[in-house]
């Protein structure tokens, strides 16, 4: 499986690129995968539910199954968070994984860079981005990548891994 990230601060754009880039690579025939990286806690479950009480009652790992869906929560309950590489082993086989955060992982990855933020540009401090996507013109060493043009950005992304 090849991996490629989006990195950058949040509300500079990184998931709506993402799902333009996954809709245009989805329908070029691709099966693509997405991990996300989150730094706040999250919850999918609904308290009173039977997944919840189950968890709330000490199971390490419930899995809820559907005809449509499938999803595997696991309680970290006094563990480290696993690893990038941890969570890449369960993925079932695929064309591409994007991840989406990740800004302090190595892997090549695409700095989304908005300007108007008022943020430093993390690229100056990473080897691992490859390219800048931003909404202006920056000064920058790397390509830059047109945020508004997802096309682009999937295109650069699959050269990049040799998928294209």
């Amino acid at each position: 499986m090849k991996v490629f990230g989006i990195c950058g601060y949040s509300g500079s754009g990184k998931t709506t690129l993402l799902e333009a880039m996954i809709a245009l690579l989805t329908a070029r025939g691709l099966k693509v995968s997405l991990i996300k990286h989150a730094h706040h806690g999250f919850d999918i479950d609904k308290p009173g539910k039977d997944s919840w009480r189950h968890r709330e009652a000490g199971a390490g790992e419930i899995a809820l199954i559907t005809d449509k869906r499938w999803v595997l929560m696991h309680e970290a309950r006094n563990e480290e968070p696993p690893q990038l590489v941890d969570i890449l082993e369960r993925l079932s086989p695929c064309d591409l994984v994007l991840l989406e955060g990740f800004k302090r992982a190595v892997h090549p990855k695409i700095e989304v860079h908005r300007p108007s933020l008022g943020k430093p540009p993390v690229w100056p401090e990473d080897c691992d981005i490859v390219a800048v996507a931003s909404d202006q013109a920056i000064d920058c060493a790397l390509p830059r990548l047109d945020l508004n043009d997802p096309e682009q950005v999937a295109d650069f992304v699959l050269k990049h891994v040799g998928l294209k």
